[in-house]
């Protein structure tokens, strides 16, 4: 509409030469008259607004996110057992022999599901590397899980001297249920925590 303006109070004062073009000296937007050589400033009425910038996934960003999913929905039903199998390895005087066998299979089952989420996550974080909405949501997750694996590794680790000595095995327990702690704190928070 400024232009338009211009143009008129140009026509105006016919004979004179008018140049009309948009400068942007600072952050406020303005037009610049030149009648016979002699610049004057003008103020665009119109804010200038920046369109947003498109944000592309991948075809398989939802394809791993449903299968991300499903494990976060697997892992508390294995976190459960897991537990339930600890608690009586380190309460029974004799336990069965199959307990410790099922304790070793389900820490397996949860090493292997880790695994899986580790990959699908780090991979869809990458994708959505671009997209600021959730970001912060996405990193505190992000960085929860990768805590909680770095723990169960550890708890792996030690593990093995659990059935040597009580105070090895409460460091192995203790280990793994802040992992279980901080890995189902950054589920949770996913759960619920919506943009």
């Amino acid at each position: 509409m400024p232009l338009i303006h211009a143009v008129l109070l140009c026509a105006t004062t016919a004979g004179w030469p008018c140049h009309a073009r948009p400068v942007f000296p600072d952050t406020e937007p303005r037009i610049a008259l030149a009648i016979d050589s002699t610049p004057a400033l003008v103020a665009v009425d119109t804010p200038i607004t920046r369109r947003p910038k498109a944000i592309q996934y991948s075809d398989w960003y939802n394809r791993r996110l449903t299968v991300h999913r499903i494990g976060s929905y697997t892992m508390l039903p294995l976190f459960a057992a897991e537990w339930s199998l600890g608690q009586n390895l380190l309460q029974d005087q004799d336990p069965p022999s199959w307990m410790r066998g099922t304790h070793q299979g389900v820490a397996g089952a949860i090493g292997v599901l880790f695994t899986v989420n580790t990959i699908t996550g780090v991979w869809n974080l990458w994708d959505s590397r671009n997209d600021p909405a959730g970001r912060t949501r996405r990193y505190l997750h992000a960085v929860a899980m990768l805590a909680s694996d770095a723990g169960f590794v550890w708890a792996g680790a030690v593990g093995g001297s659990a059935r040597r000595s009580r105070s090895d095995a409460d460091t192995h327990r203790a280990i793994a249920l802040t992992s279980i702690g901080v890995s189902t704190a950054g589920t949770v928070m996913m759960w619920f925590w919506k943009n």
